[in-house]
């Protein structure tokens, strides 16, 4: 039985932690405190970065001006550069990079989570993040001498047959020509894409598999009753259910693509003009860029490549931002809808 203190009597020191936690709001106060200068650290970081890229690149986008934007040339002594050919190389390859890349996480990950036997999920799992792990310039070397003399006669099959798409056509080579050299089709947006690819899905089929897991069981078990198959379950529970990671994993998966340097720097033949044909030989990007001309650059030479780096940086920003903007309004939609 509790002993009961008389009237009037001093607490004692051993009450103390009791009466701390004895308040049902602070905790949550605590936790409410702490998650709001967690955010506000990761804004304020963002900021000074931001604010560190525009301040290294002001001098640059003072002489450039918008022509920064429009302007394919890169002779920042001279008084001429611009990122349109490396930003269009840039997204082009990320591009390239999401379409191989969303199919293949998506259904690594609904087989993970869906198909595979209690036994081989595991080593399924620990496989796919140590892919994730998986250095950079170990991609970019089996990408240029594996992959790449591989795939020429795949690249050369689509020119011949889909040459018609302006994607596709190749300028300055015959693909009816048997005798025609495929030097045309190497170091192409198309390879360095696919490499970029695999680097991507296995950060993107890590958050869909978290996300596909945690479908509800009872809508799961419901769908059953009804007479549906495992694959109607699928389409008509976890799919819906998993939108959101979906989402947030292909646009984790881009902005990883879009600031990827290492990879792309071994496999691309860089050229400062746009290419829009994904199976030609030259493109150039970003990143690449900034690791190509950091270590010869002049001082306007690296004004130039921190405002190609701000640029790089302001495009993530907005694809992060309009990716969490879906991804809320998925789950609201969700939440109406149950």
């Amino acid at each position: 039985m509790r002993e009961r203190r008389p009237a009037g009597a001093v607490a004692r020191v051993d009450d103390a932690p009791r009466r701390l936690y004895a308040d049902p709001g602070l905790p949550d106060r605590l936790f409410r405190g702490v998650a709001r200068g967690g955010g506000g650290l990761v804004l304020a970081v963002m900021l000074l970065v931001g604010g560190f890229l525009l301040y290294r690149a002001w001098r640059a986008l003072s002489v450039a001006g918008w022509s920064f934007v429009t302007t394919s040339e890169w002779e920042p002594d001279a008084g001429h550069f611009g990122i349109a050919a490396v930003l269009t190389g840039t997204v082009l390859i990320a591009l390239v990079a999401i379409v191989v890349a969303v199919p293949l996480a998506v259904g690594t990950a609904l087989y993970i989570s869906e198909y595979a036997p209690p036994r081989l999920r595991q080593t399924l799992i620990s496989v796919v993040d140590l892919m994730a792990a998986v250095p950079s310039v170990v991609y970019g070397l089996w990408g240029l001498f594996f992959f790449q003399p591989h795939i020429l006669g795949t690249a050369r099959w689509i020119a011949t047959y889909l040459g018609w798409i302006p994607i596709f056509k190749v300028d300055g080579a015959d693909p009816d020509d048997p005798l025609a050299t495929e030097t045309v089709y190497t170091s192409s947006t198309l390879i360095a894409g696919v490499v970029v690819a695999l680097m991507v899905a296995p950060i993107a089929c890590s958050v869909m598999r978290e996300v596909f897991s945690q479908a509800p069981v009872g809508e799961r078990e419901g769908a059953y009753a009804l007479g549906a198959t495992r694959w109607g379950m699928i389409r008509s529970v976890v799919l819906p259910f998993g939108k959101g990671g979906i989402i947030g994993g292909t646009m984790l998966g881009l902005g990883r693509a879009l600031g990827e340097t290492i990879a792309v720097f071994l496999i691309i033949s860089p050229v400062f003009k746009i290419q829009w044909h994904v199976l030609q030989n030259g493109t150039n990007s970003v990143a690449s860029l900034i690791a190509l001309r950091y270590g010869e650059a002049s001082e306007a030479g690296l004004s130039a490549l921190m405002a190609a780096g701000f640029a790089l940086f302001l495009m993530t920003l907005v694809l992060n931002f309009a990716a969490s903007t879906v991804v809320a309004r998925s789950r609201s939609g969700a939440a109406s809808d149950s």
